[in-house]
């Protein structure tokens, strides 16, 4: 009877799904992702986060996940929620340049909350067409409005919430009406899936580096906001009803002045039309055609200075990065070994920063090789969908798994994905002393590179007899695309009257004096400051109401 009256009003809710009573209300699957933006594996280690390792002594977790490559938020928290590479899902930096629409996408600016961006579909999508509501609060990329299916709560993205916040939020949406309840409006219904984005780690890990008093601080207060988290779902008797998953994008290194890279000492920049990326630099040339001079001209400098590689995209990008197949990523890249990074000199000039003792700005960074120990993130789970013996281990995996795991935990049909896991997952045992990861070295002092050779003011064209191949497996993705290309019998939909964006321009961390420390670090903050109130305003923009407003829908 009950299931027969809510079919007459709840078009679009998912009826006849096993329900289990917490003694107040009857909940159906439901499950609780959480993304600490920044969060390195290792800091487990350092005895500052006792919920979090009482979490994984009582869930299921590898001692690390692996992010995606390039290890930036935008790219890693899409792949978090659609199980594609990048490569796949088309947001392949927090920057790129798109050739087909001869637009850029940076991440801060409004217009990268367009649907033409983002390919593939996301865990809110997947869930919201399968009757599932979800939840979402500032994640990346939940505003862009993905396949015109909005979530049933939005959270705009708000840089200055306080912490408490996120957790008064998602215990308010637990606390809402379920299916059982025969008067309660769709709209106001409790959702199934909840996401959540905590961004803090990370941006004192740009400000302050990985390694600093602060970030200890910050690590601290995110743990005791999970433990306020676990402490409201126990309240509640949901401990063993509600799935918990906590995971991060990418880890961080310090950085230094001593490991910069001057681009102008390594290329001839006046011959570059557009720079992707940072730290690693995607060069895409004014003349195609010099390519493959440009290329040359690196890789000769590379031989000299150990500290950078070269690759093109179409020849020799290392198959492990998934980072080819897709005319999004430019055509050469520059990518600097872990802590190192590559500067312009407009951004900052190296000679002279070693010169004054300068201080470089931010003093932590990610983008690196996905594989290295310093940019390992975090996967722990608990709840009834994973119903293995506590502090089980598996396997180290990448986070194009996570999707599924999701999907799983909530009973949905995934779409199809380059994620191959299933729950339940294969355990190898407990976490032990012996199993626990390892603190990684911060970066070595750099050895001394032979200077470069001065950059010609142009280089020769190559012979056109030896021309560079552009191989068939490189995908020229069009908007909203990249889900075809987990499987290619999907059509996507076209994109018409699309405005280009005005032109945007944002500046990178500024630079201090050795001596001047704390005053260049204040001009830093009021820097940022300004930066996170400027990107508060320009989400707010998007829509009407306020951020910390949620944006509800009624039936589907």
């Amino acid at each position: 009877l009950v299931a027969w009256k809510l079919s007459l009003n709840r078009k679009g809710v998912k009826l006849n799904q096993a329900m289990v009573s917490n003694g107040t209300a009857l909940f159906a699957p439901t499950t609780i992702l959480i993304s600490l933006d920044g969060f390195r594996a290792d800091f487990l280690n350092r005895g500052i986060t006792p919920r979090l390792n009482a979490f994984v002594k009582e869930g299921v977790s590898p001692v690390y996940m692996k992010p995606s490559f390039p290890s930036v938020t935008f790219p890693n928290h899409y792949t978090l929620v659609t199980g594609l590479y990048p490569e796949s899902h088309g947001v392949v930096g927090n920057t790129f340049w798109d050739t087909e629409l001869q637009e850029e996408f940076y991440y801060t600016n409004p217009l990268a909350m367009q649907p033409k961006w983002w390919g593939g579909e996301p865990l809110w999508v997947t869930a919201e067409n399968q009757g599932i509501r979800t939840a979402i609060h500032m994640w990346p990329g939940s505003e862009a409005h993905i396949m015109d299916v909005e979530p049933a709560f939005l959270d705009k993205f708000n840089p200055a919430e306080p912490l408490p916040s996120k957790v008064s939020r998602i215990l308010e949406l637990l606390d809402r009406p379920g299916q059982e309840d025969e008067v309660a409006e769709v709209a106001h219904m409790r959702p199934q899936l909840i996401a959540a984005y905590v961004p803090n780690v990370d941006s004192d890990g740009h400000g302050y580096g990985p390694n600093s008093t602060e970030i200890q601080t910050t690590i601290n207060s995110v743990d005791t906001m999970l433990d306020h988290l676990f402490q409201g779902l126990e309240a509640r008797n949901l401990t063993k009803i509600v799935n918990v998953v906590v995971v991060s994008d990418h880890g961080m290194a310090t950085t230094d002045t001593s490991r910069l890279i001057q681009l102008e000492d390594i290329i001839n920049t006046t011959l570059v039309e557009h720079i992707d990326g940072w730290p690693l630099y995607g060069l895409r040339p004014k003349d195609p055609t010099h390519l493959q001079s440009l290329y040359d001209t690196l890789a000769a400098e590379a031989l000299k200075n150990p500290n950078f590689e070269v690759y093109l995209r179409d020849k020799n990008m290392p198959e492990r990065y998934h980072f080819s197949k897709n005319e999004r990523i430019a055509p050469l890249w520059v990518i600097p070994k872990t802590g190192w990074a590559i500067v312009t000199k407009e951004e900052f000039n190296v000679a002279e920063g070693k010169e004054q003792g300068l201080v470089y700005h931010p003093r932590g960074l990610h983008g690196y090789d996905h594989e290295h120990p310093l940019m390992r993130a975090i996967f722990v789970a608990r709840g009834p969908a994973f119903p293995h013996a506590p502090n089980s281990r598996v396997e180290p995996f990448q986070n194009i798994e996570v999707y599924n795991i999701v999907c799983d935990s909530l009973g949905l049909d995934p779409k199809p994905n380059n994620g191959t896991l299933r729950l339940p997952l294969k355990t190898i045992g407990i976490h032990t002393a012996e199993t626990t990861l390892e603190t990684p070295s911060d970066p070595e002092e750099p050895a001394d590179p032979i200077p470069p050779n001065p950059i010609p003011p142009s280089p020769a064209a190559p012979d056109p007899a030896t021309p560079i191949p552009a191989p068939a497996s490189v995908i020229n993705i069009s908007p909203i695309e990249a889900s075809s290309a987990a499987d290619p019998n999907v059509v996507p939909p076209t994109m018409v009257g699309v405005d280009s964006p005005e032109e945007f321009n944002v500046d990178r961390p500024v630079v201090g004096d050795e001596t001047e420390v704390e005053a260049e670090d204040q001009k830093y903050w009021d820097w940022l400051t300004a930066k996170l109130e400027e990107l508060k305003g320009w989400f707010e923009g998007l829509g009407s109401g306020k951020g910390d407003e949620e944006s509800e829908k009624g039936e589907k």
